[in-house]
């Protein structure tokens, strides 16, 4: 869904919302979005960026072929960063709270690919991924800006 779509000037910088429904915790693809957002708007050269509007999730460019490689990711930062710490007093929301704030300081919160004729530059096996550190469902907003 597209929130809030405007053109600054259609050659130059185009600038909208995306609003993504994660069920719960992991790596969730949306590369192909942003590229019919890109192909949309007709931008042949230039920069996509991206940014998350939560400190409880995510942005990440990586594999999109072998779905193994995301859940040796999450374990592996959920291991780094574990629930349950007496450590941490930031726990009104739950026991994922802290934690996921933490993987999100970790991780990136956003992200700026090149536009090269009309389409992202990236690699073959690359996509966009919002991962999601938090348990329960939550609606993500990503501003998309190509300029």
């Amino acid at each position: 869904m597209w929130l809030d779509c405007r053109f600054t000037d259609r050659r130059t910088n185009v600038i909208t919302t995306l609003e993504i429904e994660t069920p719960g915790q992991g790596l969730y693809l949306f590369t192909d979005k942003v590229a019919a957002l890109v192909g949309q708007w007709g931008m042949e050269d230039g920069l996509c960026t991206l940014l998350i509007q939560h400190t409880s999730a995510s942005l990440v460019i990586q594999e999109n072929a072998d779905p193994s490689a995301r859940r040796d990711l999450e374990n592996w930062l959920n291991r780094l960063v574990a629930e349950g710490d007496a450590l941490f007093s930031h726990i009104l929301e739950g026991p994922d709270d802290m934690p996921s704030h933490i993987k999100s300081a970790l991780t990136a919160t956003s992200l700026g690919i090149p536009v090269i004729s009309g389409r992202l530059a990236l690699g073959t096996w690359q996509g966009i991924y919002l991962w999601e550190h938090r348990h329960q469902p939550q609606l993500r907003r990503v501003v998309v800006h190509v300029g």
